[in-house]
């Protein structure tokens, strides 16, 4: 128990400072290839802070562990749309561009609803067992290669816009050598101090009896969703709120979109009906913080603290379960 309360605060210091470093290093990078900071979040530090779920997420499928490897991925995209952006908020208001509202949200939901009707197809069929198979996993994948064409094709565009303004201007920050060091670095302490949060974390969960479904919704969930968190809102206190929810919701369409799609490439993935229970309920908080975003194009105080109220009635909802 001492060895994984020291794992849990280890992790946990790695977490935040690999995410400083991380947010500074992106940040910077950005700004030398005059790419803007939303496109930087929604693929490149998406996709480092969904690191973590990505090796849970294919390592429970391949062991059998079907509750936990699509419990993360589910509980990690609930945890980040109520906490991580409530949070965020509670912090600074974050304003949300209209690309995000008329784009990347309807991805981000898009996405959820596609696997809601790849699990759920085998349920309409009369089929005793819900899958999520090999076909399955390559359609995510499809779609995962879609969104990436989206994001470099608009990083192109913004680019040319942006060289074409301010080719006469000159950059301040970190030289693009020592900002891709910084990113690296940071991404790494993000990596392995999420690592050590969620082994330390799982340990002393199982010590007092908790269930893999449970565990899977909780604490590996949580666990691995920390780097969004603290990235966001190390984000977000920097004044980088394209990139705070860029992070966000690139993670969550590369959370269903690559990690569950690769998963089940893998490996098929049986699904229990209480993760369709989960998977609907992760629709429902999609679509909330979709109208919660349109609505004045912000998230205010308010608004963080009725989305972190929704996840703590989550919460009970599934312990009581």
């Amino acid at each position: 128990m001492l060895k994984s309360i020291i794992f849990l605060l280890v992790g946990f210091l790695l977490l935040v400072k690999g995410a400083d470093w991380f947010v500074e290093g992106a940040s910077s990078i950005a700004r030398r290839l005059r790419i803007p900071s939303l496109i930087i979040g929604l693929t490149i530090v998406a996709f480092g802070t969904s690191a973590p779920e990505l090796a849970v997420s294919i390592t429970a499928a391949i062991k059998g562990s079907n509750d936990i490897a699509i419990g993360n991925v589910v509980g990690s995209n609930i945890f980040n749309l109520l906490v991580v952006i409530g949070m965020s908020a509670l912090i600074c208001p974050l304003s949300v561009k209209p690309s995000m509202i008329k784009k990347d949200y309807p991805l981000s939901i898009a996405a959820t609803l596609l696997l809601n009707v790849l699990i759920m197809d085998q349920f309409f069929t009369g089929s005793s067992r819900m899958i999520l198979g090999r076909l399955d996993g390559v359609l995510l994948l499809v779609g995962f290669g879609f969104f990436m064409y989206l994001a470099v094709k608009d990083a192109l565009k913004s680019r040319a816009e942006n060289l074409c303004i301010q080719e006469a201007e000159t950059v301040i920050g970190y030289s693009m050598g020592k900002s891709i060091l910084l990113s690296l670095v940071g991404l790494a302490g993000i990596i392995i101090g999420g690592d050590m949060t969620v082994n330390g974390a799982k340990e002393i969960a199982r010590a007092f009896g908790l269930s893999e479904a449970l565990i899977g919704l909780t604490i590996v969930a949580v666990g691995t969703s920390l780097p969004e968190l603290v990235t966001s809102i190390v984000a977000a206190r920097k004044g980088e709120n394209d990139l705070a929810l860029g992070n966000v919701i690139g993670s969550n369409i590369c959370n269903i979109l690559l990690i569950l799609g690769a998963s089940a490439a893998i490996h098929p993935i049986t699904v229990s009906i209480f993760s369709v229970y989960d998977l609907i309920i992760l629709s429902v908080v999609s679509i909330v913080a979709y109208l919660l975003a349109f609505r004045k194009q912000s998230y205010n105080w308010a608004k963080g603290g009725v989305m972190i109220a929704m996840y703590v009635a989550y919460m009970v909802y599934i312990v009581m379960r």
